[in-house]
């Protein structure tokens, strides 16, 4: 947690990573980049989940219905923050000559989406008044 904290600063300061170590293949860069793209594009998919369980979904009865959305919008945003932190960790670290970072994040998404996904059938079958 205080690796994050101390990373935000960095996200709005792009010199500093650049002052790190030597400037990796640019191949490395780009692909770190399309990387941040493809968990930002899943963070808008959550969050754009969140707003249609709670927009398109009245009949389901509101603890569900909100139960769910939140669920989904918290997703999004963690998905989101974590998205520009792992950047800037895998940039330093190209840039360090270092090991990629390794993270649990994927399956904590993971297992969040699944459990979202579990209620959901539950709510399709039991009706949406429940």
């Amino acid at each position: 947690m205080i690796k994050f904290v101390r990373n935000v600063g960095v996200w709005f300061a792009p010199a500093r990573i650049r002052a790190e170590g030597s400037t990796p293949d640019y191949r490395f860069s780009l692909a770190n980049e399309r990387t941040f793209l493809a968990w930002l594009r899943t963070a808008l998919a959550l969050i754009g989940g969140g707003f249609a369980v709670d927009q398109f979904l009245p009949d389901l009865r509101w603890g569900w219905r909100v139960g769910l959305a939140l669920a989904l919008l918290a997703a999004g945003v963690l998905c989101s923050l974590r998205a520009v932190n792992h950047w800037v960790r895998c940039e330093r670290a190209m840039r360090r000559g270092e090991d990629l970072p390794a993270s649990r994040f994927p399956a904590l998404l993971s297992i969040v989406v699944a459990v979202v996904a579990v209620a959901m059938v539950v709510v399709v079958l039991l009706g949406w008044a429940g």
